[in-house]
């Protein structure tokens, strides 16, 4: 970017990040696109690591995603390495050398094999990446790898967020404490579709691959699957989940073992909490608003309405604007091709019932909905009336700061 953005209103701060046994990280500036700013991050291993990962579904992937998905095959990881500022997709063969002397030069440096490397990219599309930067920067990166690069990992791989981003939780498994912390990036061309942005999470459980694959998949359903900020999704997401077994606990193994049900909740908890921040630094901005629609003909039905009210320009930009303009909301719900009665239909805003079952409720008064829309965080409720299914998702207001950050993004 040109320029610095300004912090979101939404932002929130960096949480206390401590060591998590197992792993080593750091960030360095290798002038990939951004001056006098770290743009390559590491995160070293122990040998053992387990690895989970979810990636984008778009049809134009990056070849970091190709390659990520190949090195998830065997289930163990020994590195992972992240640039920011060319998101190397649709960059034909070029792009796949560039991940191979990228995956290779971390190898070198770990003394591994280049499978046991995975890959992730964030930027600009279509411009070659410059893999020798990379690799000329590795050595030296590497030598700075520490226990407390959390901080560092996670400005090394922003883009246009205004704010880095990262979580933690603390839990026990069979008695033995263990720790799980991630970061994440993330602020446009997000939409659910697997993860619509970049996330790394790392526990000291020792938790087996298969196990730890079916937890990532159910948390990521319920965040990062649930958020929106444009309806676009990205050519280069994934969330990886590496779990280094540091902490001592038996093995776990099974899915169904109950010494995991705090893991679990915990993980699930986390990847809520990360995918939050990715709405809360959507671009330009100023309001995070939560979309809850109850009597659907089903779960997946329910989760397709709410979508469609979170990406409405018309919902977004009312909400920017703070009209309590609730016949957007009815709208958004129509065009959703989803099956819907008007007669039926319900909507709430901020708690206060404006319409049940197709008509305006008797006596309404708009004065605390309106005040409702002054705040920054903003509740739409629907019920449908039909069924029995019910969606959560998460969006965020379109302002003008949208159109200035992406209307010179090359720039």
């Amino acid at each position: 970017m040109a320029k610095a953005l300004p912090l979101s209103p939404l932002a929130q701060p960096l949480p206390r990040l401590e060591p998590v046994a197992g792993v080593r990280l750091g960030a360095v500036a290798a002038q990939i696109r951004y001056k006098d700013r770290t743009d390559l991050m590491m995160m070293e291993f122990e040998p053992g690591t387990t690895a989970a990962g979810v990636f984008t579904r778009s049809k134009c992937p990056g070849a970091p995603i190709d390659w990520s998905r190949a090195a998830l095959a065997q289930g163990t990881a020994r590195a992972l390495v992240v640039n920011s500022g060319n998101a190397n997709v649709f960059t034909g063969r070029a792009g796949v050398l560039a991940t191979q002397i990228s995956a290779a030069s971390a190898a070198r440096a770990v003394h591994c094999a280049a499978t046991e490397v995975f890959l992730a990219s964030t930027g600009v599309i279509g411009e070659p990446l410059d893999a020798e930067r990379i690799s000329n920067a590795m050595p030296g990166l590497y030598d700075t790898l520490t226990p407390d690069g959390w901080e560092d990992a996670a400005r090394a791989i922003m883009t246009t967020d205004t704010f880095p981003k990262a979580a933690t939780r603390k839990v026990e498994i069979a008695g033995k404490e263990v720790t799980i912390q991630g970061i994440a990036k993330g602020s446009g061309m997000i939409a659910p579709d697997m993860a619509t942005m970049l996330g790394f999470v790392v526990t000291d459980a020792a938790i087996s691959h298969d196990v730890l694959q079916a937890m990532l998949h159910v948390g990521t359903d319920h965040s990062f699957n649930a958020i929106t900020v444009d309806s676009d999704t990205s050519t280069s997401d994934m969330v990886l989940v590496f779990a280094t077994g540091k902490a001592g606990n038996p093995p776990v193994t099974s899915l169904a073992d109950p010494s995991l049900a705090a893991f679990r909740e915990a993980l699930d908890s986390l990847l809520l909490e990360l995918a939050l921040m990715v709405v809360r630094d959507g671009e330009g901005a100023t309001k995070l608003f939560t979309v809850r629609v109850n009597g659907a003909v089903s779960d997946d039905s329910a989760k397709k309405i709410a979508l469609a009210i979170g990406n409405s320009p018309l919902v977004k930009t009312a909400i920017a604007g703070e009209d309590a303009n609730w016949g957007r909301v009815v709208m958004a719900v129509g065009k959703s091709g989803e099956p819907a009665n008007r007669d039926t239909l319900s909507v709430a805003i901020g708690g206060t019932w404006i319409a049940r079952q197709g008509t305006v409720v008797e006596g309404y008064d708009e004065a605390p909905v309106v005040a409702h829309m002054k705040g920054q965080e903003i509740e739409i409720q629907i019920d449908l009336g039909l069924a029995n299914g019910h969606a959560q998702i998460w969006s965020c207001d379109l302002t003008h700061g949208y159109i200035d950050i992406n209307g010179s993004y090359r720039s």
